[in-house]
């Protein structure tokens, strides 16, 4: 499987929320799905129960590091096998295949033209490139940006201008802890930080030492979603992230809080060799997550893409593997299997790349 799903998903229309308190809650596990988000009251994820406290104790920088870049040197060789045996099926059909034949593509040729920029190499990475401060600038001119009070942005390199710019234009931050390794999200605001340490936030390190985490009960509402791409379609906004699909369960978590819905602007930002024409769309999956606007260096791209965005989590999508690596995850099946008295489904099994448990 090239990317994690898992559907929670809400039988009653998101524009008549008033009148869902008042309705009883179905719950159609044949089709994978599951209560609507008023649930919420039923399966409250306390933080304290989910996160470990660290605003009273010192801070590890260089601990956190080593730890980070051990782990993830780690998961991109595994991903680098799982691309090459996925490849070897040679199924056109098959999207676990034909994804990585794009993305690989892309990966050689920012490496091959200089496109890259550290960490290098950028396979296996959501690349950083050439140009990625000016395509966050040109993010930053977008009405969707100026009128955002809080953005969703990426943990990647490409999109560290566009962490900082939210945090100096004083707009809240949500981002993910990296592979959700520690967590699930963490919000950061210029007022939370000391002085002279918005560089600083913008970094993995710097989430995990200033962020607030929060948990799936975070009354909250993000006005943009900034994610990052490996590969992208301008004309329909198909995209491809690296292949983890950590960008499909965040958005799906997110429609799960309620923070967003179809309406909420997709924002992404790549180098213009990213910008491909061979995506087919009839072969997209349904957690795939399309983008609405794209920024390069030298410009702006509205894709008007009339590819449907995912309306939650899909369980029979999550593997075993993937629900036993992600602890907030497993803390909602339990508290839904057991409110419900029914076993949510399960995708299939997966080898995945090690991670912090």
């Amino acid at each position: 499987m090239d990317s994690c799903a898992v559907r929670l998903y809400y039988p009653f229309k998101l524009n008549n929320c008033n009148s869902l308190w008042n309705k009883t809650p179905q719950f159609h596990f044949l089709s994978s799905t599951f209560p609507p988000k008023n649930s919420r009251t039923f399966f409250k994820l306390q933080n304290s129960t989910i996160y470990t406290a660290h605003k009273n104790t010192a801070f590890d920088d260089a601990a956190f590091e080593a730890e980070r870049l051990r782990l993830d040197s780690e998961a991109r060789e595994t991903m680098a096998e799982t691309s090459k045996r996925e490849m070897d099926h040679n199924n056109e059909d098959d999207p676990k295949a034909w994804k990585w034949v794009i993305r690989k593509r892309i990966w050689d040729l920012m490496e091959a033209q200089n496109f890259a920029q550290n960490p290098r190499p950028v396979h296996h990475r959501i690349p950083n490139f050439v140009g990625a401060s000016v395509a966050a600038d040109k993010m930053r001119e977008l009405d969707v940006f100026h009128g955002a009070q809080c953005v969703k942005v990426n943990p990647d390199s490409p999109q560290k201008q566009v962490r900082f710019l939210t945090l100096s234009d004083g707009k809240k931050l949500l981002t993910p802890q990296p592979r959700l390794r520690t967590g699930f999200f963490s919000v950061l605001e210029s007022h939370m930080l000391p002085p002279g340490t918005i560089k600083e936030a913008c970094t993995s390190v710097g989430v995990a030492k200033y962020g607030k985490p929060i948990g799936l009960d975070e009354k909250l509402k993000v006005d943009l979603i900034v994610i990052g791409s490996v590969a992208v379609d301008p004309k329909t906004g198909a995209r491809l992230g690296k292949g983890e699909g950590f960008a499909e369960l965040e958005y799906g978590m997110l429609r799960y809080m309620g923070a967003i819905d179809d309406s909420t602007p997709i924002v992404t930002s790549v180098h213009d060799c990213q910008l491909v024409d061979d995506i087919p769309v009839e072969k997209m999956l349904i957690h795939d997550v399309p983008v609405d606007i794209i920024c390069t260096p030298t410009q702006v791209i509205f894709t008007n893409t009339s590819i449907p965005k995912p309306q939650g989590i899909y369980w029979d999508k999550l593997s075993p593997e993937k629900l036993g690596q992600i602890r907030i995850l497993r803390e909602l099946k339990r508290r839904i299997e057991q409110q419900t008295n029914q076993k949510l489904p399960t995708g299939p099994s997966e080898k995945l790349p090690p991670r912090a448990q």
